[in-house]
């Protein structure tokens, strides 16, 4: 079986994450797999190497100074498009509203729902729900609101977790042992927000959060990792920077942390907080568990039903510094019913969910023409 994964970007974000280990799993099972994305900044490659078992298509795609969001998405489609060779596969899979708008036709997963104000950008995220003529939900909670907003009926098939990878770098290995307390004398004791500061990750609840809990623990640092992002989130950030001064908060931005850095990382925080407003999985949660870090949650029935009882769970900021205090008190049982959740979610089970899916919804319009809107 020939299949294409399609995403948008090289960059560490949730559904790039899950493209490649998805495509690297389905590899390990013997299928034949290239993933396409577009290379932006000058990208030649993602941003960690993917298994030789995979192929890679990265299709340049140019910055524009001053482009607006809504421009360059509708060039990102158009410059997908124009180079996808949709014949060349027997499955073709979207994994976000940019490739599922490039290629009409396909399998999409929908990671979570959006809700756009810009026109151009509404239209393309109406698009990648209607057009493609099969669909996959990372949870029930998404796809629920896909049937309740669009009445089609996705199959959820779970994410996987790295899992090997996480709890490795909290292992009593003297390799393990040294990378994270490397991050603890950089960093001192800190909390691990990863996401980026932007208003889905409800960065400026956390800073209320912070704030409140920072009276009893002034000696947590608040850290900030990755956030790559095609959006435009200047005037949230601008708001976060001034919120955080009126707050007396510095916190620690990282940026984009490199791949083979991140488990010491997120091994080597306090706590884990994971207040998004909107989530099809919670896969950056996940990983917390796996190596053994408390989470504290936005209580979101997505992360209910993902988490269950190994997460705390807040609404307010109030609740949520509450809940951080609570996290930071060593808990074994707890932290063993995470990690054991964790492990259960393996890429291979998710690879061997999709094929089974792949096989039981064929491409049923051979050699079709795609529709093109520009």
């Amino acid at each position: 079986m020939r299949i294409a994964l399609l995403t948008y970007s090289t960059k560490p974000r949730g559904g790039v994450v899950h493209t490649l280990n998805l495509a690297e799993a389905l590899a390990r099972l013997g299928a034949d797999v290239t993933v396409w994305t577009l290379g932006r900044s000058g990208d030649a490659g993602f941003f960690r190497p993917v298994a030789p078992s995979v192929n890679v298509r990265v299709v340049p795609f140019a910055s524009v100074d001053d482009e607006p969001v809504g421009g360059r998405i509708i060039r990102s489609i158009n410059v997908l498009r124009d180079t996808f060779t949709p014949h060349d596969y027997d499955i073709v899979h979207a994994q976000d509203c940019i490739s599922a708008n490039a290629v009409g036709h396909c399998v999409r997963t929908i990671h979570h729902l959006d809700t756009f104000t810009t026109p151009e950008l509404a239209r393309c995220h109406e698009r990648a729900i209607v057009e493609p003529y099969a669909h996959i939900c990372v949870s029930d909670a998404v796809a629920g609101e896909v049937r309740t907003g669009w009445g089609l009926r996705p199959t959820v098939i779970p994410n996987g977790v790295e899992y090997d990878r996480f709890a490795t770098a909290a292992s009593d290995s003297a390799t393990a042992i040294a990378e994270r307390t490397a991050w603890q004398h950089r960093l001192g004791p800190y909390i691990l927000a990863l996401g980026g500061i932007e208003p889905r990750k409800g960065s400026i609840d956390l800073l209320e959060a912070f704030a409140l809990l920072e009276h009893d623990q002034p000696q947590l640092r608040l850290v900030f990792a990755g956030g790559e992002t095609l959006f435009d989130y200047r005037a949230y950030r601008a708001q976060f920077d001034a919120r955080a001064t009126e707050l007396g908060i510095r916190p620690t931005i990282l940026g984009t942390v490199p791949h083979q850095d991140l488990p010491a990382l997120m091994a080597g925080a306090a706590l884990v907080p994971f207040f998004s407003t909107k989530e099809g999985f919670g896969l950056a949660a996940m990983e917390a568990l796996a190596a053994g870090i408390p989470v504290v949650a936005r209580d979101l029935p997505v992360l209910r039903e993902v988490f269950g009882d190994t997460v705390h769970y807040a609404v307010t900021p109030a609740e949520m510094a509450t809940g951080m205090a609570r996290a930071l008190r060593p808990d074994p049982s707890r932290s063993a019913h995470g990690r054991a959740l964790a492990a259960e979610f393996s890429w291979e089970r998710a690879a061997r969910a999709h094929l089974e899916f792949y096989q039981a919804h064929p491409t049923d319009i051979p050699n079709r023409m795609l529709t093109t809107h520009r």
